[in-house]
């Protein structure tokens, strides 16, 4: 018998596990072609590294001064037979595919060149792009991935076309879609993607579909000039006679064309029973890229196209930008204890009345902390600061951050009793005043780890689920 030799596999062919919190790019260029379904037009696609921050961005390398186009909601001009985008005096459709593709193998930035004005349909689906992606390999990148979670649902309807959609908050990124074309070959079905993980096996092969009638009317007006046997499924819900069985032939250059007894073309066989289903769940997961953040949201999908999908990612990007600015705001619940009161802060920190500005922590960990300050109208400030207008001064409001982030570096620092010193203050805005009344949610958090005492800290104060200051602060543990 031969023995058996174990190999030792060294650091660099041991993958390491996929960190969602970094960005990630594609390890090197890779190229496909194809012909656009609508236009015809064999089209060279390359996928490209990018640095991070980038996104996804294509560039027509065909039109002259290679124009650039931002994967954007906003800049989507066409929607009728696919996604189009149009910016910089170029477009460039059906992207949905690709950018599925994309979002599901974790890839945050891509620079995506083309040399025409349709993305290759391939076999309709996004697998081959999935492909592709890994045949390049993914990076992990210097740069954290910035989540964006939602607080409250955000509703999307079209009545006219019964269309519902729902992002609703949630721990991860997941679809559910429905769909009912009053068809009974299709019926209604569902799809659902529970990990985005889970794109490249359930979802990702599956090809785009459309109705008979759809194909005949795109036929007769020379509308899907890429078409192919091999890269839509067709439904057949009407009875079709031998003539248009034998124009079926010819267009699609077979030598028979038959309806099988489910209602489909046997052109292709399906991989799923509801493979119509997932593939509208592809063509969400591509739309939703579109918002250009990536969240963290359970999306429910009734009856959506691209149309829906183009203005349900604009609403989702517009709550974005209305509430990035709260990203990583705590949330305060006055009903649950506190992980330390006043008499624990006490015994940690020297400062005594007038100067005790902590009156408990409700978040703890080893490179955070939150603290509460209520502010009440007795403050013994509001005597002399702005009498008639009390506001509380902003150097307070500094030294609250700097005992909230001193019982931190308190904490780390091991048995014994410490104090903390000032040592430097950087970036020191104040957007918002802080008047009697207020609940200041006081964050501060380490920049990087302590060392020889030293403590670098990030400290932000929320009133209301607004910023109202931030500053950089440096301070000094000794040991008493």
């Amino acid at each position: 018998m031969n023995p058996i030799i174990e190999k030792k596999l060294s650091t660099s062919e041991v993958s390491a596990p996929f960190n969602a919190d970094r960005q990630h790019t594609l390890k090197t260029a890779v190229t496909i072609s194809g012909t656009g379904l609508h236009t015809g037009i064999l089209a060279d696609l390359t996928l490209k590294p990018a640095a991070p921050g980038f996104g996804f961005q294509f560039q027509r390398i065909d039109l002259p001064g290679q124009p650039m186009i931002k994967a954007d909601c906003d800049l989507v001009t066409d929607v009728s037979r696919g996604t189009t985008l149009e910016a910089n005096g170029a477009k460039v459709s059906t992207v949905e595919h690709v950018l599925a593709a994309l979002v599901g193998m974790g890839v945050d930035n891509c620079l995506i060149e083309i040399n025409g004005p349709e993305m290759p349909i391939m076999d309709g689906s996004s697998e081959p792009f999935v492909e592709m992606i890994e045949e390049a390999g993914v990076a992990e990148q210097e740069a954290e991935k910035v989540w964006y979670t939602i607080e409250e649902n955000i509703y999307y309807y079209d009545e006219e076309k019964r269309v519902e959609m729902v992002a609703m908050p949630a721990s991860e990124y997941n679809i559910t879609t429905l769909i009912d074309f009053n068809s009974p070959v299709l019926g209604t079905q569902h799809a659902g993607l529970k990990h985005i993980t889970d794109f490249k096996k359930e979802i990702a092969p599956c090809r785009t579909f459309c109705f008979l009638h759809e194909l005949e009317m795109l036929l007769d007006n020379n509308l899907i000039k890429g078409g192919d046997v091999n890269n839509a499924i067709v439904i057949v819900d009407k009875p079709v006679d031998e003539n248009e069985m034998k124009r079926l032939r010819e267009i699609f250059r077979r030598d028979k064309i038959e309806v099988k007894s489910e209602g489909y073309l046997n052109n292709i066989d399906l991989r799923f029973p509801n493979e119509p289903a997932r593939h509208k769940l592809l063509d969400i997961v591509g739309d939703l890229a579109l918002v250009g953040y990536p969240i963290k949201a359970r999306i429910i999908a009734n009856r959506p196209g691209h149309s829906s999908n183009v203005e349900f990612a604009k609403k989702i990007k517009q709550y974005i930008k209305k509430h990035r600015h709260a990203r990583g705001m705590p949330v305060y619940n006055p009903a649950v204890p506190p992980i330390y009161d006043y008499q624990y802060i006490e015994k940690k920190l020297p400062h005594r009345f007038p100067f005790a500005l902590i009156d408990k922590i409700i978040e703890l960990s080893d490179t955070h902390i939150v603290g509460i300050k209520n502010v009440t109208f007795n403050e013994w400030f509001f005597q002399g600061h702005f009498p008639g207008n009390p506001v509380m001064p902003g150097v307070l409001q500094i030294e609250a951050l700097a005992q909230c982030g001193g019982i931190l570096a308190i904490n780390l620092s091991g048995d014994g009793q410490y104090d903390t010193y000032f040592l430097k203050i950087d970036n020191c805005k104040f957007k918002q005043m802080v008047k009697p009344g207020d609940t200041m949610v006081l964050k501060m958090e380490l920049s990087q780890p302590i060392r020889r005492g030293i403590c670098e800290m990030k400290g932000t104060v929320y009133v209301g689920g607004k910023i109202t200051t931030e500053a950089d602060l440096v301070a000094q543990i000794v040991k008493r």
